[in-house]
């Protein structure tokens, strides 16, 4: 048992040993001025962000949390050029944000992963659509192995537990090295005791890559343990109510008193953000 456990410690420090000269380093992401509306059925207009602005270094990791539907994840899909501003501009070291791009890797809630395909060709999927698999087929098993599933590449998403399809889904998001890692809630529909365990993959490949990952979560102790800055945005018009700068110093304990100070301030501001209002009937 002890042979094994110390086998599984020294083959995860020769992958985070391991150089890949190809990754790119984190791209440096500009929010300016960002005002997206829509429109409703009923043909009045709806805004959902109201000037929001941002500046994300290159290499960070930072998480956006606020109330329900205050928009954090139509902000996370204008990063990802999925949706365009109604005013304002967004840039990514200093190119504008005009559509998708494989400098920016996503990955939503729910894997999405092929069921037809197995998990090799659903992480190779990318390198086969650009027509770059050929050079780059080593790539695939490296990331396979970068999340734990070379003993899955044969299987199918059906067969797959729900962490085991999100990690293949993180893998599919990375395979194109890409400046950006944009996460959309990737552990809400996760157990708690696979989440934890998912959050520290998370934040094991984001220190490895290197890229500049960008989270939206509904979960306080998710965005303290993970990031380095977290973004508390108001209800809707949202706006960018504060940014708190999580200085851990390396202790991520859930338990650290400074952990905690900063989870009790994210939650105090959140009360205010959500503006949570005395009924006005009693029960």
């Amino acid at each position: 048992m002890v042979t094994a456990v110390l086998n599984t410690f020294i083959k995860s420090k020769q992958i985070a040993a391991k150089a890949d000269n190809t990754v790119s380093t984190g791209g440096n992401i500009k929010v300016e001025g960002v005002v997206k509306q829509f429109t409703q059925p009923d043909g009045t207009l709806m805004t959902a962000l109201n000037n929001v602005d941002l500046d994300i270094e290159p290499g960070s990791f930072v998480s956006f949390i606020g109330p329900s539907g205050c928009g954090k994840s139509t902000l996370l899909r204008l990063i990802a050029g999925l949706e365009k501003p109604t005013e304002g501009t967004l840039s990514i070291d200093g190119t504008p944000i005009t559509k998708p791009g494989y400098d920016r890797g996503l990955v939503f809630q729910n894997p999405t992963l092929f069921s037809w395909l197995n998990i090799y060709d659903n992480v190779a999927f990318s390198l086969k659509t650009r027509k770059i698999y050929k050079d780059n087929k080593s790539l695939v098993k490296e990331y396979l192995e970068l999340v734990g599933l070379s003993d899955f590449e044969k299987a199918y998403p059906h067969q797959l537990s729900g962490g085991m399809a999100q990690r293949a889904a993180i893998a599919r998001a990375l395979i194109g090295h890409p400046k950006v890692l944009l996460l959309d809630e990737p552990l809400g529909a996760l157990d708690a005791f696979t989440r934890m365990n998912m959050q520290d993959e998370i934040h094991r490949i984001h220190k490895e890559k290197g890229m500049t990952t960008i989270m939206v979560t509904h979960d306080v102790d998710e965005a303290v343990y993970l990031s380095d800055k977290v973004v508390v945005m108001s209800s809707r018009p949202s706006k960018v109510e504060k940014i708190i700068d999580i200085n851990l110093f390396g202790n991520r304990e859930r338990n650290n008193p400074e952990f905690l100070r900063l989870r009790s301030e994210i939650l105090e501001i959140l009360h205010f953000a959500g503006q949570v209002n005395e009924p006005d009937y009693y029960i």
